[in-house]
């Protein structure tokens, strides 16, 4: 688990803080502990995402934020405002649901205008104008929610929640109702009207690629806690547990044995072939370890051929799986020891596709692998399921 060191911002611990932080935050039901001890610093208007299966706890954590479940114990603080026990409504907080949650007897217009009314502010009007033109509903105003699709529905409860100027906006899986195609052009149109704002967007998500393509800062939960926090790129090329390597994206975990470190390389004997990797991406102490490496990142080819990646060949591949999915073809490769390693080789043309049956060799780039703690489960994190 990241450590509260790992985690924190330029702020010093026990300063004002501008942004939402979270102190030894804990919730059980009854013997359950959804949330454990968590620490975390989210910075004032930063699109941060926390991501992680089913029952990781990032949900319970996000509701203990919006005051929707009491935290066990711990400490919630919003800009430097200690609103653990604070009721709901009296938080600067909203949230947005996957159920958009809308009246159905409103118009649009109505709907944004609606925490506007009911606390009396003035120039409704101006304000819902300007909120609709930022999620490009100006045309719709007039319609009820019924009349709109899935994708307009949820602009009008971002819009509804953003015209109150929330210090932070919660996104509880907010797109998983969607279709595919729809959900992925939100994404982007998402993240586009944080940006316009700059208000801090908290945004829950089971969902790897909709986490990496909208957040600044992604938080990978695990069991209530973090296992491990940063920029999408990061944790996805240098991921530090079993659990993150699987869970973001697929990754190829090889058994090996260390036999020499340096202050730039690790080396190790996998199988009986030589591989290293860099010391900055080696998170393995002991003896033995997972050489990591991911599919898109291994070059396949015929045995002999001089392939594009000096430093890491592994001969004596069979393939025994090909499957073309349009911009890439996927390949499973069985290698002496056993174990078969994912190929994702990019269809640019260049190179002919192998076929199941032919003999092939592997390589990487040094560069590109990583090494995890060999008591760690190989298989963490790999099994994802759909729910939230």
């Amino acid at each position: 688990m990241s450590s509260v060191a790992e985690q924190e911002s330029a702020a010093t611990e026990g300063a004002a803080y501008d942004g939402l932080r979270l102190r030894g935050l804990t919730k059980s039901f009854g013997g359950f502990t959804a949330v454990d001890r968590l620490d975390l610093d989210v910075p004032r208007g930063s699109f941060f995402a926390l991501l992680g299966p089913s029952g990781c706890g990032k949900t319970t954590t996000l509701r203990m934020v919006a005051g929707l479940e009491a935290p066990t114990s711990g400490s919630i603080e919003l800009a430097g405002q200690d609103i653990t026990r604070t009721k709901p409504h009296q938080r600067p907080v909203n949230t947005v649901f996957q159920s958009y949650a809308l009246f159905p007897h409103l118009t649009i217009f109505e709907n944004v205008a609606f925490g506007l009314r009911r606390r009396r502010v003035r120039e409704v009007r101006t304000k819902v104008e300007e909120m609709l033109e930022l999620v490009e509903l100006t045309t719709h105003r007039g319609r009820l929610p019924a009349q709109l699709s899935g994708g307009q529905q949820q602009r009008v409860a971002l819009a509804r929640a953003l015209i109150n100027e929330p210090e932070v906006l919660l996104l509880d899986e907010p797109l998983g109702a969607l279709d595919l195609k729809l959900r992925r052009s939100m994404q982007i149109e998402v993240k586009r009207i944080q940006t316009e704002v700059g208000l801090t967007f908290i945004h829950v998500t089971h969902d790897q690629e909709e986490a990496m393509t909208m957040a600044d800062t992604v938080a990978v939960m695990n069991a209530g806690g973090i296992e491990q926090l940063g920029a999408p790129s990061a944790l996805y090329e240098n991921p530090q547990s079993t659990f993150v390597a699987n869970f973001l994206g697929q990754s190829n975990l090889i058994e090996g044995t260390v036999i020499g470190r340096s202050a730039d390389l690790v080396s190790v004997d996998m199988h009986g072939v030589a591989v290293s990797v860099p010391a900055v991406r080696s998170h393995a102490d002991g003896a033995k370890g997972w050489i990591g490496i991911r599919p898109e990142k291994v070059l396949v080819g015929e045995p002999g051929e001089e392939l594009d990646a000096p430093g890491n060949t592994i001969p004596g591949g069979v393939v025994t799986d090909v499957s073309f999915v349009g911009v890439s073809t996927q390949y499973l490769v069985r290698m002496p020891w056993g174990q078969e390693l994912q190929v994702f080789a990019q269809n640019t043309g260049r190179n002919r596709l192998f076929r199941t049956g032919e003999q092939v060799e592997l390589s990487w780039r040094p560069e590109y692998a990583f090494l995890l703690d060999h008591d760690q489960d190989a298989s963490a994190g790999a099994q994802r399921v759909d729910a939230s």
